[in-house]
């Protein structure tokens, strides 16, 4: 597939699997830890205190983070640091930087911090899993959890067997890596987990929210999405859904989210002058009613500093 068509943003998708599924994420990929924790109490996502340890100098990278607040079954209270390696390639400074982060944790707020990696690279040589260093009078071994997708390709049939709704999407996940460069390959497989959200009898909420991470990162050249469009329009109309179909429900929705950054773009534009591409990518993972917002405050803009200060006001 042409490297043109991949998403800028596929974090997006990530960070918001995460959030709708945490508990599942958790028992999925870190059982052991899974196990200690209280799932009766709510957990929180502590995005605030987050972002007051990560460096705004690595705002555009390609990885999600989410830093959890959970309870013990024993009542005590924990929180997790969950990184989730997107962009695909291994890299030296992972591991020091997972332990920046727990350091920093510790350091702002004296929590220390659980941290765990899922790794969507495609090299199976690469599985960091510690950070060190060793002097004669200092040493250090840090130690995180780790998860490698590409690790499911021999566990297929697990993956299918699962009621989790994270199967579905390390499923996509592979495939998406396996089609690069076969379109068709990939199309097949779009339709065939779309299908399968179906017959295995999730409610509506998540067939919507497992459609949305598919579609997100499954990306299809433009005569492609409109075949398999047509084909699960009329998947949808066979099997006689009594309501709007989440299909035509999502197909509204993405379409007017492009629409509103192509409007909203075209209007900063005018507005502040011309837009870097770090700047144009956090405008594009925006949501639907976040881009609302932004159509709204840019009359009250003046330069590219009001438009950096109202994005740093909502992530």
């Amino acid at each position: 597939m042409d490297e043109k068509l991949e998403r800028a943003d596929n974090d997006s998708p990530w960070k918001e699997i995460l959030e709708a599924y945490f508990p599942q994420a958790m028992q999925f990929f870190f059982p052991e830890t899974a196990a200690l924790i209280d799932w009766e109490r709510p957990h929180e996502f502590l995005d605030k205190e987050f972002q007051q340890i990560s460096r705004k100098a690595e705002q555009g990278r390609r990885y999600a983070d989410k830093l959890v607040k959970v309870w013990q079954i024993q009542g005590e209270e924990i929180w997790l640091l969950i990184h989730a390696e997107i962009q695909g390639k291994s890299e030296e400074i992972f591991p020091k930087r997972m332990f920046s982060y727990n350091l920093r944790i510790f350091d702002k707020f004296g929590k220390p911090a659980i941290s765990l990696a899922i790794l969507c690279d495609n090299d199976p040589t690469w599985r960091p899993n510690q950070y060190s260093y060793n002097y004669p009078n200092t040493r250090l071994n840090f130690e995180f959890g780790t998860v490698k997708l590409l690790d499911y390709q021999n566990r297929w049939k697990e993956l299918e067997t699962s009621d989790n709704p994270f199967a579905i999407v390390v499923m996509a996940h592979l495939k998406t890596q396996q089609t690069s460069k076969k379109p068709a390959e990939r199309k097949a497989w779009k339709f065939s987990l779309i299908r399968r959200l179906y017959e295995i009898g999730l409610q509506e909420k998540d067939i919507r929210n497992l459609y949305r991470f598919i579609d997100w990162v499954m990306i299809l050249p433009t005569a492609l999405e409109a075949e398999l469009w047509q084909d699960f329009k009329q998947f949808e109309q066979e099997r006689t859904m009594s309501y709007i179909t989440t299909g035509e429900r999502i197909g509204y929705e993405r379409g007017q989210r492009e629409q509103g950054q192509t409007l909203v773009l075209r209007l900063l534009q005018k507005r502040v002058g011309k837009l870097s591409e770090e700047v144009q990518r956090r405008i594009k993972i925006l949501s639907l009613e976040q881009l609302e917002a932004l159509g709204e405050a840019l009359l009250d803009f003046t330069s590219i500093e009001d438009l950096l200060r109202w994005l740093e006001a909502i992530t």
